[in-house]
């Protein structure tokens, strides 16, 4: 059985106004982030792509010299549930500029290579418990 997990980020003029959103401080937005996620394991790892895609469009927008006033990113993927094997996460982002489209599709591209998180899920990674009370 395969379900799927959605979580978004946003951040600028494109703060979720849901009361249900979460609101954190972020060091590259006077206004902070909004979060709209469940709190499952599933939701948290989808939670944490997208948040590093959040993040490297902000930083890499400021090395390129783009101005973005606003970002959305919204990460879902499934589980299988029997064995809870992800089966991928997909990412899309909404961005909120005067850049032109392909400055913002160069942007785009960047972050997909260098963002953290994602780089990190698509190597895979063991996961150990290091000690027990």
């Amino acid at each position: 059985m395969d379900n799927r997990f959605e979580v978004a980020v946003s951040a600028g003029t494109m703060r979720s106004d849901s009361s249900a959103a979460v609101r954190f401080p972020h060091r590259w937005t006077p206004g902070g982030v909004t979060v709209e996620a469940d709190f499952t394991g599933a939701h948290l790892l989808h939670l944490a792509a997208a948040g590093c895609v959040l993040n490297d469009i902000y930083r890499e927008a400021e090395s390129l010299g783009i101005d973005v006033s606003g970002v959305r990113v919204t990460a879902a993927g499934g589980f299988d549930t029997t064995t809870w094997q992800s089966t991928g996460i997909d990412y899309s982002v909404e961005v909120s500029s005067d850049a032109s489209a392909d400055k913002l599709a160069h942007l785009l591209e960047v972050v997909d290579q260098v963002a953290e998180i994602p780089q990190a899920i698509r190597a895979g990674a063991s996961v150990r418990r290091a000690s027990s009370c």
